[in-house]
């Protein structure tokens, strides 16, 4: 059964990455179109900021996934009802820390934002940010539920839940638009549609899992153990913060609103390229936990780093180099001439994300083996001084100059560094991967120089224009890539769905 909901929360994940972004290629264009840049700039505005407020999660999500994978496989049932109490506790009392820091933020507003923002821009600051603080308390004490589904394995009904979010946020924000409501509306739909999201998790705890908590003793030596774990994946998510919510912020302060939407527009195709990679990986963690408290061996965990990488890349490389290509008139054409910047903002993410987003199995490995200290160090490092570099190059090139501060920082620290230290300290086997990687790229760097040296010749004024040149590229890349950059696993993998398919379909 487990193996059948790994398969099928990957699946049903590519299920909801493919649905997200074909509404988001419709729902996008039109949202901002009539929200305008100002108001999409402040609502993006605010969401960084708040944004900061989930690093206090304290990295104890993880944490929950891991101990409660690591109960289960040893039967620990007792002291697993005794931890999912302490954790209700931990969250509930950090849900009153981010409404405490919230008010704070909100009490500062003029502070930090009056350089750029007018008195009706900082209104509306304002509100959105105690609408959001609100999202963020009330969600600390209720993410438990998420993490024990997830831990359970229980990957079908997770992304059934996402899907339908899904389908029905854009629907509901499309009304609201359509209603005269902008950037508040759209905060007020988000904070009703999580808050519906984690009480329906919390349901399915109680009454199919049959989860039960227990408040007792609390356990210090326990809540030890689990806050050295915690800690470095707290860090980490310092770091994220640091590269995905700081530009938002500095160009709020030096640049305005309507920089911040253009820097928005390639965030959100930063989290879309993200989330091609991180589908497979985020269902890996209680599998690796289980193989790592078997004793499996280095080269069967290489085998699966190897494996599951050459699969991520095969999506990867295939959209980066499509949006190397068609990514300029793609933007212009979907958000408008005004969001031009964004395509190389978006180039200065993808390019250097490219490689731990085909390695970010290491990731879970290293939280398995509950070794994330390293790397959560070096990404703080690396972070603060992609934030020092980012500051001048935000006041003089803005979006640009703060995309060029995060891609140095990825590129030294997860392309470079972290490399060198899977291959010595964790013995994977990163000169094998790098091989196997190098020949798999040959046909997305010749085809990419080849069709970007035509695509310049082209305007592609029309949206059939370009569609039909995407079509024509996919229909010489998809076979070349097939033949000569995938081995037979990795073929049979994605055809015997196909084969299974057209089976029933002829029977």
């Amino acid at each position: 059964m487990a193996v059948n909901q790994l398969k099928a929360g990957a699946l049903l994940s590519y299920v909801s990455i493919g649905l997200n972004n074909i509404i988001g290629l419709l729902y996008i264009p039109f949202m901002l179109r009539l929200m305008g840049q100002t108001e999409y700039g402040l609502y993006s505005l605010v969401a960084s900021v708040v944004a900061y407020l989930t690093v206090l999660d304290l990295g104890f999500g993880n944490a929950i996934i891991r101990y409660t994978a690591k109960f289960r496989a040893e039967g620990r049932h007792e002291e697993q009802s005794e931890m999912f109490g302490m954790f209700v506790l931990i969250y509930t009392c950090i849900g009153l820390m981010a409404l405490l820091i919230g008010f704070g933020l909100y009490a500062n507003t003029d502070l930090l934002f009056d350089r750029t923002m007018d008195v009706g821009e900082l209104r509306q600051i304002r509100i959105m940010m105690l609408l959001m603080i609100f999202n963020i308390a009330f969600t600390f004490p209720m993410s438990i539920w998420g993490s024990i589904i997830t831990a359970y394995e229980n990957f079908v009904f997770q992304k059934l839940i996402n899907i339908a979010r899904i389908i029905l946020n854009p629907v509901v924000m499309i009304i609201m638009l359509l209603m005269g409501y902008r950037a508040i509306g759209m905060v007020v739909v988000t904070t009703c549609f999580n808050v519906a999201t984690l009480l329906i998790n919390y349901w399915y705890c109680r009454h199919k899992l049959h989860i039960r908590l227990r408040f007792g003793r609390f356990n210090w030596d326990f809540f030890r153990e689990v806050s050295i774990y915690s800690f470095w994946i707290f860090l980490n998510a310092i770091m994220d913060r640091i590269y995905w919510s700081t530009g938002q912020f500095l160009l709020g302060i030096y640049k305005g609103a309507t920089a911040v939407a253009v820097y928005a527009v390639a965030i959100q195709l930063q989290g879309i390229y993200m989330s091609f990679s991180t589908a497979i990986s985020s269902v890996f963690l209680p599998k690796v936990t289980a193989m790592i408290a078997r004793n499996t061996d280095e080269e069967e965990i290489s085998g699966l780093f190897i494996r599951t990488g050459r699969i991520q890349y095969i999506v990867m490389a295939f959209i980066l180099t499509g949006f190397i290509v068609f990514g300029k008139p793609f933007i212009r054409l979907w958000a408008g001439a005004d969001y031009s910047e964004a395509y190389y903002i978006a180039l200065l993410f993808f390019v250097p994300l490219t490689i731990p987003l085909i390695q970010n199995i290491g990731i879970v490995i290293l939280q398995a083996r509950n070794q994330m200290k390293f790397r959560s160090l070096l990404y703080i490092v690396i972070a603060l001084g992609s934030l020092g570099i980012s500051i001048p190059l935000a006041k003089q090139w803005g979006g640009i100059g703060c995309a060029l501060g995060t891609a140095v920082a990825l590129t030294a620290g997860q392309v470079v560094i972290m490399n060198i230290y899977y291959a010595r300290i964790i013995r994977l086997r990163i000169g094998r991967f790098w091989r196997e990687i190098g020949q798999m790229s040959i046909i997305p760097v010749l085809l990419g120089f080849l069709f970007y040296g035509i695509s310049t010749l082209f305007s592609y004024s029309r949206v059939w224009h370009l569609a039909a040149a995407i079509l024509l590229f996919s229909l010489i890349y998809l076979p070349l890539f097939w033949k000569f950059g995938m081995n037979g696993y990795e073929r049979d993998l994605f055809a015997t769905p196909l084969r299974k398919r057209f089976k029933k379909i002829k029977e």
